[in-house]
């Protein structure tokens, strides 16, 4: 006689809306076992029954089989009696208790979904909206938990009998799918012109020819609008870049697949995988020289010798990375194959402003720089941009954590003994929330400086906090008091308040995206911060864990000659860094009606910082004299220098109650070369190898005082690939563990994760 086993299977995880339960029961009819398994607001509930042996292949099979887009963290197995349960089957949700099941992230249309989209023979042949339970948006249609269709933007959308077949029908792969739709009952799309009237009867052929004719076309993303045009159209180019008021950032191009792709970057197996993975992100790959690119989409892609702008000088920047990308949707495929060619895309926002995500604000916003708006109805409920990922140093980093990564939790080492709210900095603002051992950074919002970006922030968090059941009883915050994350923070009553200072939050940020407790050597370039010694930080060397820093060190201080006005025009830093020892420098020829009044200003701050050290060399040069958006003079520094360059400047480090690292060495250095007559390309390459021989030797002094031999390194400078691999190199060379970011970016953008990381250390560590 067979022995009969009953146990009930809590799953915990991305376990919602990723085909979970109909994997579940074709395990179980597989194996003859009988039951049922339902989401509740924790993850998937199983009840199992039947023969010994298939229940312990069923519980193996459960983890080791589950479905590619689930992401188990924990399984607990409770045993018990038999029910008598004759069939396994799929039962209703269960709303009730508080809601912790994380939501899964956006997916990029899967094969099976375009193979039926290219099948004449399909009901869903060319069908813009097919998904299914392994594809398809997720996070921006979810309205509540737990995550089933009535509770997501695609509620209204009536399913015809066909699409309802399917979604009850535990056999078949779109079976409780949250966007399961067709051309029957689902949503339509339109093509509009400026006023909102409709244009074609065939929308994606209209949006093509408009395109093919140099117009700027607004395309509705997962999470929100694009404005597309041509990549390799040179006046559509220049058009959308002029009525966007986006002077020189470069805009991302989508590919149609991987063969166009490798016409315009080098594209190897590493690139590849995150290319064609499920989370489609924008890659930044190396451009090909000649590929067919128009110089406004990247506009550091000139050919040498090139000028522009009243101020151009003979260094001319070449732009060496372009932001790529594969489509995500089934619109976006629909569109490439219709047109041909690439696409070059920018945000659909005019600059500093939220993206537009709903039909009528994009209409009122952006019928000033799109031509016509390829659109639908299907709501978004949640905005958000495009994830952006660069490979860095043998592996990758999360340069943009948005969608295809948001909302899905990273793990923290150690529980949140209470949960925590993390409100992030003033630029690239994300926040945190922290429960258990999860950490949910949400996707960024932008720099905090208007009164739409703080509003989508404090509705973002009030959206996660609805979705995971999480009431915050501990906020951090950064301490500076100018920041709009910090007012908000404070703002919020009957909560812990604790402040974390920005480069401890930096290098925490770090600690907790290695899962490594510390205490390390923290090196935070970045750049500005608020400092506890009243000057702006920015080049800190710190002894850090997740409880508490010491500063040990930092850049030595310079003048920041206006203020903020130094961050804009960045040859005032050559101007504070140089001072009067620039004999025939033409940066200082080029401002000699300012350089004298800009050195005589009274009460310019001190700072530490390691940005305006690289915007100064960036002026020296000519890289970049004045800059439009955040980080651009180091970033095109970067971009010009020479990689296969060897020598370095030497940078003194001197050893003290506060290690100074003297940055001034490496200016002076460069201008000498300057002045000598050596090529920029070369002065750059060895001013970045002399940052990272200096850093590594700052570190081996600390080491030598405080017996620590791992480094942390943190901040935005670190975005710098060519940096971050000298300065990985030379510390793995001088015996140092090494960590840095993987998951979340060294930028502004991670550091609500580090702050919520001290958070709970702080709070585990009180009695």
């Amino acid at each position: 006689m067979t022995t009969l086993k009953r146990v009930d299977v809590h799953v915990e995880g991305i376990v919602q809306g990723v085909g979970f339960r109909p994997f579940v029961h074709s395990l179980a009819n597989r194996l003859g076992l009988a039951g049922r398994v339902r989401n509740d607001v924790n993850g998937v509930f199983i009840e199992i029954e039947g023969a010994c042996a298939g229940v312990e292949e069923f519980l193996t099979a459960l983890e080791r089989d589950a479905p590619a887009l689930s992401a188990i963290e924990r399984v607990t197995v409770v045993r018990g009696e038999p029910a008598g349960h004759r069939e396994f089957t799929i039962a209703a949700s269960d709303p009730c208790g508080p809601r912790r099941a994380p939501v899964p992230a956006d997916t990029a249309t899967c094969d099976d979904c375009l193979r039926e989209l290219a099948d004449p023979a399909d009901r869903r042949h060319r069908y813009p909206f097919i998904s299914c339970a392994a594809c398809g948006p997720r996070f921006t249609i979810v309205r509540d938990a737990p995550r089933d269709r009535l509770l997501t933007t695609m509620a209204g959308f009536a399913m015809c009998p066909a699409c309802d077949a399917e979604y009850h029908d535990p056999g078949d792969r779109r079976f409780r799918a949250p966007a399961i739709c067709c051309p029957a009952c689902g949503p339509r799309l339109r093509l509009l012109d400026a006023r909102g009237a409709e244009l074609s009867d065939d929308p994606v052929a209209g949006a093509a020819a408009l395109l093919r004719a140099g117009r700027v076309v607004a395309v509705k993303g997962l999470g929100g609008f694009h404005l597309a045009v041509p990549a390799a159209c040179e006046h559509a180019a220049a058009t959308l870049r002029g009525r966007k008021h986006r002077e020189d950032e470069p805009f991302a191009v989508m590919a149609a697949d991987l063969a166009q792709a490798r016409r315009l970057c080098d594209v190897d197996a590493a690139a590849e995988g995150l290319l064609t993975s499920r989370a489609r992100p924008i890659v930044l790959l190396p451009l090909l020289p000649g590929a067919p690119v128009a110089a406004a989409v990247a506009p550091g892609h000139r050919r040498s010798g090139e000028r522009s702008g009243p101020r151009a000088v003979a260094c001319v920047t070449v732009q060496r990375r372009l932001g790529l990308m594969l489509p995500y949707t089934p619109l976006h495929h629909l569109l490439l194959a219709e047109l041909g060619e690439p696409l070059a895309l920018a945000r659909g926002a005019v600059s500093g402003e939220p993206i537009a995500y709903e039909d009528a604000d994009a209409l009122t916003r952006l019928s000033g720089i799109a031509d016509a708006f390829l659109t639908h109805d299907r709501a978004i409920h949640v905005r958000t941009d495009d994830s952006v990922v660069r490979p860095m140093a043998d592996e990758v980093t999360v340069l943009r954590r948005a969608r295809g990564y948001a909302p899905e939790p990273l793990p923290l080492r150690r529980p949140a003994p209470r949960p925590v709210l993390a409100c992030g900095a003033q630029l690239k603002s994300t926040f945190c929330l922290a429960r258990g051992q999860r950490a949910f950074v949400s996707h960024p919002f932008g720099d905090l400086d208007d009164h739409d970006t703080l509003r989508a922030f404090a509705d973002g968090i009030d959206h996660y906090c609805r979705l995971l059941g999480l009431r915050p009883e501990i906020v951090a915050h950064d301490p500076h008091p100018g920041y709009l994350s910090t007012g908000h923070a404070l703002e919020i009553p009957g909560v812990e308040h604790v402040a974390v200072q920005h480069h401890h939050a930096h290098i925490a940020s770090c600690l907790a995206d290695n899962g490594d407790p510390g205490p390390v050597i923290g090196v935070a370039f970045d750049g500005l911060g608020h400092g506890t010694d009243g000057t702006l930080w920015g080049g800190e060397f710190l002894r850090a864990d997740l409880t508490g820093y010491e500063r040990l060190g930092r850049l030595a201080p310079v003048p920041m000659p206006g203020g903020a006005a130094a961050v804009r025009q960045p040859w005032r830093m050559a101007a504070a860094y140089l001072r009067h020892d620039h004999p025939g420098l033409d940066v200082a020829r080029r401002h000699a009606g300012r350089w004298a009044d800009v050195l005589a200003l009274s009460g310019a701050p001190l700072t530490s910082s390691a940005a305006r050290l690289f915007d100064a060399v960036s002026a020296l040069l000519g890289v970049r004299e004045a800059a439009t958006c955040d980080g651009q003079a180091a970033v095109e520094l970067e971009q010009h220098a020479d990689p296969a360059e060897p020598g370095a400047y030497h940078a003194r480090v001197t050893p003290g109650d506060l290690l100074a690292v003297e940055g001034a060495d490496l200016v002076h250095a460069a201008a000498e070369d300057l002045a000598a007559g050596v090529p920029t390309p070369v002065i750059a390459g060895r001013f970045h190898n002399g940052a990272a021989d200096a850093v590594a030797r700052a570190c081996a002094a600390l080491r030598d005082a405080t017996g620590l031999s791992s480094v942390a390194l943190s901040g935005g400078v670190f975005q710098n690939a060519l940096l971050l691999e000298r300065t990985v190199e030379r510390l793995r060379e001088a015996g140092f563990r090494v960590l840095r970011h993987v998951r979340v970016p060294p930028h502004d953008g991670g550091l609500s994760l580090g702050q919520a990381a001290v958070a709970v250390a702080v709070a585990r560590a009180r009695p």
